[in-house]
C-alpha cells in the first residue's frame, strides 16, 4: 500500500509554500535536503518557493519550521509566516491572534479575515549604508537597491551578480530592487535559497520599507504600501532615531489547493 504525505498549498502575494501539519512529528523522517528539494521542484514535485512544518510547542500557539526550495533550512520568511497562521486556523486552532516560534524567535500575529494576516517582525536597530545600497536584517538578510528603472531590469541576472559577490558568496543575501512613487514602493526580489526571482518576499518588502524611511529621515508611525509582482502588501512600524520598532507585515494568505504526495 502506498504511503502518502498530506499537504496544503498557500501563497502570499505569489510567494508560494507547501504546508504540512507536523504536530505528531510524522514528517521528521523526511526532512532531508534532497527530499524537500524534490517536493519543491516545479516539474518533478509539488512546486513551491519553500516548505513549512507546523509543529507543536508547549510555550507558543505553534512552531514554524521553514525550508527553502533548495532543501536547506531557511531563515525567517515573512510571507510564509503569514501563510502558516492561515494554515493553523484551517487546522482548527482557534486563533484570532497569538504568537508562534520561528528560527529568529517569537512572532505575534493577527488574523483579520479568512485570508488577511498581520505578522510582527523583529525590531531593527542597525543598517549598513553605502552609496549603492542598504543592508539590514528583518529576520533574513536583505540588500536594498533603489532604482527608477525596474521595468527593463533583469532581476535574476542583476540579483545573482550581487548575491554571489564577496562578501556574500558563502552565506548569500537576498537582493531587493526598489522604486519609489507617490503611492508607496514597488519591490522586485531575488531570493537566496530559491536562487531565482520570487513574485514577492515578506521580509524583503519590510526591509525595503525601513530603508526607505531611513533614507528620507521619517520619524514616528509609518504605513508604507508595497506593490510586488504577486500583489499588494503593507508594512507598518515606528521609526525612532535610527531604530525601527513594532514592525508589522500585512497582506493576503491564500489557500490554493490541497493534496497528497505519494512516496
Amino acid at each position: 500500500m502506498s504511503t502518502s504525505i498530506s499537504f496544503k498549498k498557500y501563497h502570499g502575494t505569489g510567494n508560494d509554500f507547501i504546508l504540512i501539519d507536523n504536530r505528531e512529528q510524522q514528517f521528521d523522517a523526511f526532512t532531508t535536503t534532497e527530499f524537500i528539494r524534490q517536493l519543491c521542484d516545479r516539474h518533478l514535485g509539488i512546486g513551491a518557493d519553500g516548505l513549512m512544518l507546523l509543529q507543536y510547542n508547549p510555550d507558543y500557539d505553534f512552531e514554524m519550521r521553514y525550508f527553502n526550495s533548495d532543501g536547506r533550512p531557511g531563515s525567517m520568511c515573512g510571507n510564509g509566516g503569514r501563510c502558516i497562521v492561515a494554515f493553523a486556523r484551517l487546522l482548527g486552532l482557534p486563533l484570532q491572534r497569538g504568537e508562534f516560534l520561528a528560527s529568529d524567535g517569537p512572532h505575534a500575529f493577527r488574523l483579520l479575515s479568512d485570508n488577511w494576516v498581520e505578522l510582527q517582525l523583529q525590531d531593527v536597530s542597525s543598517l549598513h549604508l553605502s552609496a549603492a545600497y542598504t543592508i539590514l536584517n528583518t529576520g533574513s538578510p536583505h540588500l536594498i537597491c533603489f532604482t527608477q528603472d525596474l521595468d527593463s531590469l533583469d532581476v535574476v541576472f542583476a540579483g545573482r551578480q550581487i548575491r554571489y559577490r564577496d562578501p556574500f558568496t558563502e552565506e548569500g543575501i537576498n537582493v531587493n530592487f526598489v522604486r519609489e512613487s507617490e503611492n508607496g514602493l514597488t519591490v522586485y526580489t531575488y531570493e537566496r535559497g530559491v536562487e531565482d526571482e520570487t513574485l514577492s518576499c515578506g521580509t524583503g518588502v519590510t526591509a525595503a520599507a525601513i530603508a526607505f524611511a531611513h533614507k528620507h529621515g521619517r520619524q514616528g508611525q509609518q504605513l508604507i504600501p508595497i506593490t510586488t509582482k504577486g500583489g499588494r502588501l503593507e508594512v507598518k512600524f515606528i521609526a525612532q532615531q535610527g531604530r525601527f520598532e513594532d514592525i508589522w507585515l500585512s497582506g493576503p494568505a491564500v489557500l490554493v489547493y490541497e493534496g497528497a504526495y505519494y512516496l
